[in-house]
């Protein structure tokens, strides 16, 4: 580990920093000016292409291309020379105006475009689209696949143990069987579920001026129809048109996208702590690495540690999620700044939660299920199938079918013995009592191996 990552302050950046490298060039101060410097751009094309903007005529080809490439190659250095230049500026956004200028400045056909760099926009035009665009490549690039990773690893384990047989506890205490990998399956479905709300999150944008007004855009060009020419720049980013706004668009997409992900990541919790649960009745083996410590004093141990790592770092990113929804749609009036320094952890709650899904798909990778543990559970449990021969019962008309295995089963030791005199001792047809003799906890489980199949 290098001194910068010994000496960090966020576990993002010191410990788990090479888990989390992804996420690095999106939601960095690098990344953020490099997504602001791209809109800027951008928008200085569009204006150029409208043809009611007689004082900024058509770039060429070759100018367009100039400017599409100071975007597409703006590096860590030149992040720096933003940085130098917001030092006497004291702000961020006029800080890669200057920028864009001092590049152009010198471009023969770009130099006299320069004072339509940033025209008539307020920060929150350029900044706004910039989080769209940076929270749309940390969905889809980052977040959705390392998702989709930690799904594959536990549809996997569904289908292959779809039939496995499985004590349930329901309260803490046995209930019907179920099988290990319906289990799995049922949390495949959530985190499906989940995904596609995360993906279908409308990610939107605006750059209507000061107020939401294009007051500046009208002063200057009253003929031009700016709320189509906003919505087509817009559209063009791949972000959503928000047509109604004050100085800042109001955040409720970036609220969305953080409660999708937060949802996503309860279950992913509830997906820890059940496993946890597993791995310590014996459920689950963990496999063993060479050197690895358990305990500093108890040899013997092997710990489920990703899946505590993971439950860790999901309720961090949570935490984080839950504020950016509750603080985030709120600004005072036309606009207060509280929304500014909040945006920019919104690579921290993304971080924690990508560090949880690595703990978690390495995890999963390390267990072996214990087939003879589960198959012990369940032969030490036959009262489960009280359910099972008071539901026949009543389909046959027997009297009192619940109170009988009440009485029978509640609070007492009933093992394959007691179950099946009991059986024997019913005035039922003689398929349905050879049924109910035949069957034991094992094979109570339902449709569950057909449902773990079939996810």
């Amino acid at each position: 580990m290098s001194e910068a990552a010994l000496l960090a302050l966020s576990p993002l950046d010191g410990r788990y920093a090479g888990k989390v490298d992804a996420l690095r060039p999106i939601f960095s101060e690098y990344g953020l000016i490099r997504a602001r410097v791209k809109v800027e751009i951008e928008w200085l094309l569009a204006l150029a292409a409208e043809p009611g903007i007689i004082e900024l005529p058509a770039f060429s080809e070759a100018a367009t291309a100039r400017l599409r490439a100071l975007a597409d190659g703006f590096d860590v250095a030149d992040a720096a020379r933003v940085k130098q230049i917001e030092r006497t500026t004291n702000h961020d956004v006029k800080a890669v105006e200057y920028f864009i200028k001092e590049r152009l400045k010198e471009d023969a056909e770009l130099g006299p475009a320069l004072e339509f760099v940033h025209f008539a926009c307020t920060s929150e035009d350029i900044n706004n689209l910039s989080y769209a665009l940076m929270l749309e490549q940390a969905r889809s690039e980052v977040l959705l696949p390392a998702l989709d990773q930690v799904v594959a690893r536990l549809r996997a384990l569904a289908h292959a143990h779809a039939g496995q047989p499985m004590l349930s506890r329901t309260h803490g205490q046995t209930a019907s069987p179920t099988t290990l990998g319906k289990e799995m399956a049922n949390v495949v479905a959530r985190l499906e579920r989940q995904r596609r709300q995360i993906a279908a999150v409308e990610l939107t944008g605006k750059i209507n001026g000061a107020v939401g007004n294009y007051n500046a855009h009208v002063a200057a060009y009253p003929e031009i129809d700016w709320p189509a020419f906003a919505q087509r720049f817009i559209a063009g980013l791949g972000v959503v048109f928000n047509p109604y706004t004050t100085q800042i668009e109001p955040h409720d997409n970036v609220a969305e996208i953080g409660d999708a992900t937060r949802r996503a990541n309860t279950i992913l919790i509830d997906l820890a702590r059940d496993i946890w649960g597993y791995i310590s009745l014996g459920y689950f083996r963990q496999s063993l690495k060479e050197g690895e410590v358990g305990s500093s004093t108890m040899p013997h141990k092997v710990n489920p540690i990703d899946f505590e790592n993971a439950e860790g770092n999901l309720g961090l990113a949570n935490a984080l999620f839950g504020h950016f929804s509750g603080k985030l749609p709120i600004s005072r009036w036309q606009r207060d700044l509280t929304d500014s320094t909040v945006l920019r952890a919104l690579g921290t709650a993304f971080g924690h939660t990508l560090v949880a899904l690595d703990s978690l798909a390495k995890g999963l990778d390390k267990l072996t299920v214990a087939p003879e543990r589960l198959d012990a559970d369940l032969d030490a449990s036959w009262e489960v199938l009280a359910e099972a021969v008071q539901t026949v019962m009543r389909r046959h008309g027997l009297p009192n079918p619940y109170e009988q295995l009440k009485a029978l089963t509640r609070g007492q030791g009933i093992n394959a013995g007691s179950m099946r005199a009991f059986v024997e001792s019913l005035d039922l047809p003689a398929d349905a009592r050879r049924d109910l003799l035949q069957m034991t906890p094992g094979s109570y489980t339902g449709l569950a191996a057909r449902l773990a199949r079939e996810i």
